[in-house]
């Protein structure tokens, strides 16, 4: 059976896939700090690894070594001979409609910038042994709260304002969001197959934000006024690379029904 380590134990991704997986898999899950101190005898036992795990700074700040906890953990630890599963942001393109793995690289932000460096990093010293995902934007709960949850999540930001109980104006982008659930599903199948390369992660589709809203809370969706966007401001991935490769398939409508059941 293969056996996986999951780096970032109050990751929200990483506590979801360690839920996931572990109906299929061995798993283990660590913190960057408590993974670092371990011997490299410790990770012969596993055939994957996957760093959830994100230093602050390394979201807000110019790049820099000591923020990338992915070029740390490979410089360390680069002669085992596991998969490493780097997670990458779908902010290395810029918005526009069905973009592929060979769409130009033009990061949005700080973060982005930062993102592409690693990915430079790893694919220069581990190529056979890498998975770079190019992450779509994920919608889903924590499963528990953290006090150093570095990224906001799209549904905490529907939480807040639905708090508030009064009319918003928000923007109706689209965005090529996909689920928790379709998330670690991709994952698993990635897993099981061994395949290494750079790849998005996406749902492929359309979504409004109007379409999310009014999927998670119909009687909130009333209070918004949802105004036209900018134009070139919206997006969506192409998925076709990873989908052919994993000879799966995944849904709106999935999507769709995943966010009517994520308020009960």
């Amino acid at each position: 059976m293969k056996k996986i380590l999951i780096i970032g134990s109050k990751s929200f991704i990483g506590i979801n896939l360690k839920i996931y997986l572990s109906f299929f898999f061995e798993v283990d899950i660590f913190s960057f700090e408590n993974i670092i101190k371990k011997d490299v005898l410790f990770f012969d036992k596993y055939s994957h690894v996957i760093n959830t795990s994100i230093h602050k700074k390394y979201i807000l700040k110019k790049y820099h070594k000591s923020y990338d906890l992915d070029k740390r953990f490979i410089e360390k630890f680069r002669t085992i001979n596991f998969l490493y599963i780097f997670l990458n942001s779908r902010k290395v393109y810029l918005p526009k409609e069905n973009i592929n793995e060979k769409s130009k690289l033009e990061p949005i932000d700080i973060y982005a910038r930062n993102k592409l460096v690693t990915e430079k990093y790893l694919l220069s010293k581990i190529k056979k042994n890498l998975v770079s995902l190019r992450i779509s934007n994920i919608i889903g709960k924590r499963v528990k709260k953290s006090n150093r949850n570095n990224h906001k999540l799209f549904f905490d930001n529907f939480l807040n304002y639905r708090k508030k109980n009064k009319k918003f104006y928000v923007v109706d982008y689209y965005k090529d969001f996909i689920s928790i659930n379709q998330f670690c599903f991709i994952m698993r199948k990635i897993i099981s197959k061994n395949i290494i390369g750079v790849f998005n992660v996406s749902l492929s589709q359309k979504v409004y934000v109007s379409e999310i809203v009014q999927w998670l809370d119909r009687d909130f969706y009333k209070k918004i006024i949802f105004l036209k966007p900018q134009k070139k401001a919206s997006f969506t991935l192409s998925n076709t690379k990873l989908m052919k490769k994993l000879k799966i398939r995944i849904t709106k409508n999935q999507l769709r029904l995943f966010c009517k059941r994520l308020i009960s």
